[in-house]
């Protein structure tokens, strides 16, 4: 029986978002931020929302990180299509310039 499907999911997605301004920049990192911790309660099988916005501000950092957990990878996936999760990312399409992402279950393999 492959284990990893009833095992917690870590989903980590960083951002670079464009910004023609310094003030358009944190107006642009503060939506992403209001907008993921808003679906807290709302997408089944969602554990943790958690939404950094970075200080460190050397050049290869990413703005915004989200750090998610979900119930198992099916709760991931139904995540990747739930209406709520595509309406952020539809009104995230032209605020964002780079995207990067990790899924992955703490401790597969041992």
């Amino acid at each position: 029986m492959d284990m990893r499907n009833d095992a917690r999911v870590k989903h980590i997605v960083m951002w670079n978002l464009l910004a023609d301004s310094a003030g358009n920049k944190t107006a642009s990192i503060e939506a992403v931020k209001t907008k993921f911790e808003a679906l807290r309660g709302i997408v089944p099988g969602l554990l943790h929302v958690e939404v950094g916005v970075d200080f460190s501000r050397v050049d290869y950092a990413c703005d915004v990180v989200l750090y998610t957990e979900f119930e198992n990878e099916e709760a991931l996936a139904a995540y990747a299509e739930h209406p709520a999760h595509l309406k952020i990312r539809d009104e995230l399409q032209g605020v964002r310039v780079q995207r990067y992402q990790v899924d992955y279950t703490p401790n597969a393999g041992e």
